[in-house]
């Protein structure tokens, strides 16, 4: 060893014919990736078909109440036009049953009133069995 001023703690300077040859070595650190085992995956897969299948039902089921929603509102309005023609026919039927009305239908048909024998038929061409019949 060299000894320079005093110190040997200093490398000592090498000529420049003489090249330190400088090795670098390189250090690779390989990560290698751990793969999911078939097991997990298989459970991965049936939780995830197990989801699609209750979204699905989900679905369906509300799919079932909006029919069911829509037969109500039809049976609905078809309930309230029929309550509505039910009660233009309880009017026509007061106003056929009068018994002005009736009165008036029973005299343009030729029925008149006989208040002692009741009501007498006139017909137009069996006039004499309907006078005799009022006779007795």
């Amino acid at each position: 060893m060299a000894y320079t001023s005093g110190n040997l703690a200093l490398k000592p300077k090498r000529r420049d014919n003489e090249q330190e040859e400088v090795i670098r070595e390189t250090r690779r650190l390989v990560v290698k990736k751990k793969t999911i085992p078939m097991g997990e995956k298989l459970l991965y897969l049936f939780t995830v078909l197990l989801c699609v299948a209750i979204a699905g039902l989900i679905i369906s089921r509300y799919t079932q109440i909006y029919d069911s929603n829509m037969k109500m509102k039809q049976l609905n309005t078809q309930y309230q036009t029929l309550t509505v023609e039910m009660e233009e026919m309880k009017r026509q039927v007061e106003m056929l049953s009068s018994p002005e009305r009736i009165r008036k239908m029973a005299e343009i048909q030729g029925m008149t009133t006989n208040y002692d024998n009741g009501i007498s038929v006139n017909r137009s061409a069996s006039g004499s069995a309907a006078q005799s019949s009022t006779q007795e």
